[in-house]
C-alpha cells in the first residue's frame, strides 16, 4: 500500500486586537489554562504567552485607548464615604468589592475595559 502525503497552504491567520484581548482575559479566569483557551482556535501556546506579556507590559492596546481611571483601594472602607462636591450621587458611582476584600470605586466615565483591567489585576494579588 502506498501512502500520500497532501501538503496544503494555509494562511496565516490575523488576529484583530479585540480578539487577542479577548483570548488574554480567557486565560486569567480561575482555572483557565493558556493551552485549554489556544486548542479551539488552532493557536499555538507560545502565541497567546507572548500577548499575555504585551498586555502585561501594556502594549495590547489601541494607540491613544490607555486610560487610568480613578480608583480608590483599601482594606476597609468606612460605612459612608462623603463624596466631594463635584461628584454628586448622579454620577453614577458604584462601588465593586472583590472576593479578596479589596473595594474599587468608580463612576461612570470609567470605561468598562479599563475598569475591567483593573479588576484582574488586583484581584490576582
Amino acid at each position: 500500500m502506498q501512502r500520500a502525503e497532501i501538503i496544503t497552504v494555509e494562511r496565516r491567520r490575523r488576529w484583530s486586537l479585540s480578539e487577542k484581548q479577548e483570548l488574554v482575559a480567557e486565560t486569567l479566569t480561575p482555572g483557565a489554562s493558556v493551552s485549554a483557551v489556544v486548542q479551539p482556535h488552532g493557536l499555538h501556546p507560545s502565541q497567546l504567552f507572548a500577548w499575555r506579556k504585551a498586555a502585561r507590559d501594556g502594549r495590547l492596546v489601541e494607540d491613544g485607548s490607555i486610560e487610568f481611571a480613578p480608583v480608590v483601594m483599601a482594606s476597609s472602607l468606612p460605612e459612608r464615604v462623603a463624596l466631594p462636591p463635584a461628584e454628586a450621587p448622579s454620577s453614577g458611582r458604584m462601588e465593586i468589592v472583590l472576593a479578596n476584600g479589596r473595594r474599587v470605586i468608580v463612576d461612570t466615565s470609567v470605561r468598562a475595559s479599563a475598569l475591567a483591567r483593573v479588576i484582574k489585576v488586583l484581584d490576582r494579588r
